[in-house]
């Protein structure tokens, strides 16, 4: 059996997205359902490859596709906090990244969550894995731990 994980620090990270919750994230115990997470996951990885001009996801040539992912729980998170997304890349390969995604509440130096996204970039016409485009490989360089 592994090690319990342990929360990331904020330093590990080396990009931010600021995302508020909203009132229906929360569950009916009063904190952030665990399927949210995974979509702030999506929106902290796209948005940066998107605003850094990695990714065009309405007419690319090449797009992302989630072949992998996880998510480790250490604190709640509840509306109406601010989430503070860090996201790194803990590996490239030839058509695949691992992007690692930390959770963090608003000034929080420690992670509520994190976990990780691998994608697979394919053509979006074949949908067959692809060779990195330049552009995504200069924005992996940035984020690379």
């Amino acid at each position: 059996m592994s090690a319990r994980p342990t929360p990331h620090h904020r330093s590990s990270y080396r990009a931010f997205r600021s995302i508020p919750t909203r009132w229906a994230d929360n569950d009916m115990y009063g904190h952030v359902n665990n399927v949210v997470y995974y979509g702030w996951f999506d929106t902290a990885v796209n948005a940066l490859l998107i605003e850094r001009g990695a990714l065009d996801i309405h007419g690319g040539d090449t797009i992302g596709f989630v072949v992998e992912t996880q998510c480790n729980y250490f604190a709640p998170l509840a509306f109406p906090q601010t989430v503070e997304a860090g996201v790194r890349v803990a590996h490239a390969g030839g058509s695949s990244v691992r992007y690692e995604i930390a959770l963090f509440a608003e000034g929080a130096e420690t992670a509520a969550a994190q976990g990780h996204f691998i994608h697979v970039y394919v053509d979006r016409a074949t949908q067959r894995p692809v060779k990195l485009p330049a552009a995504l490989l200069a924005v992996l360089d940035e984020l690379r731990v």
